[in-house]
């Protein structure tokens, strides 16, 4: 294990991490103490953590929370993100199910650097995202993180592959990683696609400038990102590196498959690109830098970290929000003839104007937004009929000892000694090889290098991947061989998985 915990290290730059389960949401509700402090809030959030969140929180108030409904009791912390819902053909809008609460992910990665990750200080506060963006300037797909120029080193450029929507379908032997799909996919992917619903994913800024306080106006100006979004190198001036923060929220749109009508976020946002979300530290310092220094296993798992004092499901669940006065018959939930708040349906590709509650919402049609049409990289599309060979098993070159290979599944192609990836013109795809017959050999492999690294939960299970860029040779009968270099995804299991 020490062997293995070493690889991980050099391959990721992930030291340890935990994920912090808040199974239930405090509630759902339009309070965003940071955007709209004492007032009522543009749009709702779904919201979990201490329970003295309210119009006007601050740290001093989340730490004197009774309670949490975050599964460490010392964590009284509050996260809130936009809440998720459905707009049928009539224009009626709810809510979308919740599944599992969230999870927020505390990574501790110095970039190589071997710096110290300091705990979030007294007064923290920040925020991830753009409310009002309903666009994308990157590439699509994302090109390895070997091969970023300056152009994707911007702040800008980072902080949109800081968002991640991923489709989950847990029968998928290799799933999505997180942080691949950076939109909001359309109704019509999700019916056919995300059988177990779509995950939103967050990472925050990772790179502090002490000199510009706890809690700059904006909330933003005082982080930023490494240069791998997750990981890698801080820039000048931020030389502060805090736990990299990462909260994912599932949402069941599984429940809605053949009804008529568009996904949106609660910001009015069909697109994704708006997607955002808020922090305000409610740990005790020591407790946070404690937790930092001490709990360096690689599995995730609470249960390894003896600073925490863990709940029970029904403990967090028991935990909710006291809401304001004026909120009290505020139906967020819906159905309802619009969104909370009355907030406009914007999908772009202009900036969104400023949604202040209570303005009149005009009306757009389902079809005025229509999502990018790529398939991510580590989900194969899988044409009718698909084929469903398997490869034996692939040799592994000794540095790589520790990893646990996933097998390389047929995507459907039909050709004899064929090479597929899921999206051709992109130099980041996982390969698939369909072969007819059955191919009378093993993959070979040259040894290729490591050009890019991620990590994702799926079933219960969190895997550590690395991307390794391979040339591989398929034998079949009679055709012969067929040779490309393609990218080849190692997975190692690194964890299980709380909460969901």
């Amino acid at each position: 294990m020490a062997a293995a915990a070493l690889l991980l290290a050099s391959l990721s730059g992930v030291d340890a991490f935990w994920r912090m389960d808040c199974h239930s949401p405090l509630g759902i509700a339009r309070i965003d103490p940071l955007v709209n402090y004492g007032e009522i809030a543009a749009h709702s959030h779904i919201i979990f953590g201490g329970d003295n969140f309210s119009p006007t929180a601050g740290y001093d108030d989340l730490i004197a929370s009774e309670s949490t409904s975050c599964r460490a009791k010392e964590d009284k912390s509050a996260y809130w993100t936009p809440s998720f819902h459905f707009k049928h053909s009539d224009g009626t809008i709810e809510v979308v199910g919740n599944q599992g609460g969230m999870l927020a992910y505390y990574f501790l990665r110095d970039g190589g650097t071997g710096k110290e990750i300091k705990a979030f200080p007294a007064g923290f506060k920040m925020i991830a995202g753009d409310t009002n963006k309903r666009n994308y300037t990157g590439p699509v797909p994302t090109p390895p993180q070997s091969t970023w120029g300056p152009d994707l080193l911007t702040q800008a450029s980072l902080a949109e592959r800081a968002l991640g929507f991923n489709c989950l379908d847990y029968a998928n032997p290799i799933p999505e990683g997180s942080l691949t799909r950076h939109f909001l996919p359309d109704k019509s992917f999700l019916d056919a696609n995300c059988k177990d619903g779509i995950r939103l994913e967050l990472a925050f800024p990772a790179c502090w400038n002490e000199a510009a306080g706890v809690a700059p106006k904006g909330y933003k100006s005082h982080v930023a990102y490494p240069d791998l979004v997750q990981d890698g190198v801080c820039p000048d001036g931020f030389s502060t590196r805090l736990p990299g923060l990462f909260y994912e929220t599932i949402w069941r749109t599984q429940d809605f498959v053949g009804k008529d009508g568009e996904f949106v976020i609660s910001n009015g946002d069909p697109t994704g690109y708006g997607y955002h979300g808020d922090f305000i530290s409610g740990w005790e310092v020591e407790t946070l830098q404690s937790a930092v220094d001490t709990c360096t296993n690689l599995n995730g798992e609470l249960e390894s970290c003896p600073v925490f004092t863990l709940q029970t499901q029904p403990e967090m669940a028991a935990v909710k929000l006291t809401m304001p006065g004026d909120l009290k018959n505020e139906n967020c939930a819906g159905p309802e003839s619009a969104l909370p708040g009355n907030v406009a349906i914007q999908s772009g590709p202009q900036p969104a104007t400023e949604n202040h509650a209570g303005a009149a919402a005009p009306t757009y049609a389902a079809s005025s937004y229509a999502a990018p049409s790529y398939a991510v990289s580590s989900k194969p599309v899988v044409s009718t009929p698909a084929v469903s060979a398997k490869l034996p098993a692939y040799s592994k070159p000794s540095y790589a000892g520790s990893f646990s290979i996933q097998d390389i599944h047929a995507a459907g192609v039909a050709s004899t000694s064929s090479i597929a990836t899921s999206e051709a013109s992109s130099t980041s795809a996982a390969v698939y090889v369909a072969v007819t017959p059955a191919p009378s050999a093993p993959v070979e492999s040259d040894g290729g290098s490591i050009i890019g690294t991620t990590t994702y939960t799926s079933d219960g299970a969190v895997w550590e991947v690395a991307i390794k860029e391979i040339d591989i040779t398929v034998t079949a009968e009679p055709t012969g061989a067929a040779r490309r270099r393609r990218h080849l995804a190692q997975h190692r299991h690194v964890g299980d998985r709380h909460g969901l």
